[in-house]
């Protein structure tokens, strides 16, 4: 399975989904191991060290100091690695929001760690933004 392709299929199909936790974003020196009992739902590698993001109940047991206190929302469609622009028209509209996001892509599907205090905005924004895109298909 490699996906979905097509951006108007991906806009008007996607689902978003909020997941109930609240995630940080948290950084280890790279010597440092990721400490026993850790469960990061993403991890990645650079120069400067190993960028971990965590539940903020997780980082406070584990002593760690997170930054960017948001919660995940998962786009329930199988978007392929190689789609064009998908990312681009989400968080082009939440920017237009004047919202941050951090996307992050796995194989399966595209995620988006939002502030926490506009979580729920988030939510509404791509609901509509893929309502708007079903109505175009159609």
């Amino acid at each position: 399975m490699t996906g979905e392709t097509d951006l108007r299929k991906l806009l008007a199909s996607m689902t978003p989904q909020l997941l109930p936790a609240t995630y940080v974003f948290a950084t280890l020196a790279s010597d440092v191991p990721i400490p026993a009992g850790l469960e990061p739902v993403m991890q990645f590698r650079e120069r400067e060290g190993l960028t971990l993001i965590v539940t903020e109940d997780e980082a406070k047991a584990a002593g760690l100091a997170g930054t960017f206190r948001c919660r995940m929302i998962t786009l329930d469609i199988h978007s392929s690695l190689e789609a064009v622009g998908f990312l681009a028209a989400i968080t082009a509209r939440l920017a237009a929001a004047g919202m941050g996001v951090n996307p992050v892509s796995a194989f399966y599907h595209d995620h988006l760690f939002v502030p926490a205090e506009r979580a729920e905005e988030a939510l509404t924004i791509l609901r509509e933004l893929a309502a708007e895109s079903s109505e175009l298909s159609a």
